[in-house]
């Protein structure tokens, strides 16, 4: 696993690194989606969720789910578009899991992609990921997770 400024970025994930966001691809073709570490250390410890309705599509780079915290309240823009086939019912009890595992049971929602090929070719994993995050982490004067 990488890690950026003490920001994990696990390898085998896609990152949406303008959103702060990462993609899995799953084996039943469906894709989950999550803040990672550095979105959750800008944000804050987050207080609520509020994901969008199975069922309902999302655009590429429009939002899957609000997010708030005790600094932020905003979108976490899908950098994949789709169909929100779930949500995850256990962070909507309990938001600070989020915060907790941000690569594990703090996804936020699994889309059935409606373009996969494309949207993925926009997105960047392993040490490319690593190198943008470095360069927006920089640019942003982030000093990094703790």
């Amino acid at each position: 696993m990488a890690s950026v400024k003490n920001c994990n970025l696990p390898d085998e994930l896609y990152y949406g690194v303008e959103n702060n966001v990462w993609v899995r691809k799953e084996a039943d073709g469906t894709v989950t989606i999550g803040m990672t570490a550095y979105a959750c250390a800008l944000a804050g410890e987050v207080v609520a969720y509020t994901p969008k309705k199975v069922g309902r599509s999302v655009e590429l780079n429009k939002s899957a789910a609000t997010i708030e915290s005790g600094k932020w309240v905003g979108p976490v823009k899908t950098p994949v578009s789709g169909e929100v086939a779930a949500i995850n019912d256990a962070v909507t009890a309990n938001p600070k899991s989020i915060n907790a595992d941000p690569y594990g049971n703090g996804w936020l929602v699994k889309l059935k992609p409606s373009n996969w090929d494309a949207d993925a070719a926009t997105l960047v994993t392993g040490a490319a990921a690593s190198a943008a995050f470095e360069a927006k982490m920089t640019a942003d004067g982030f000093a990094g997770c703790t």
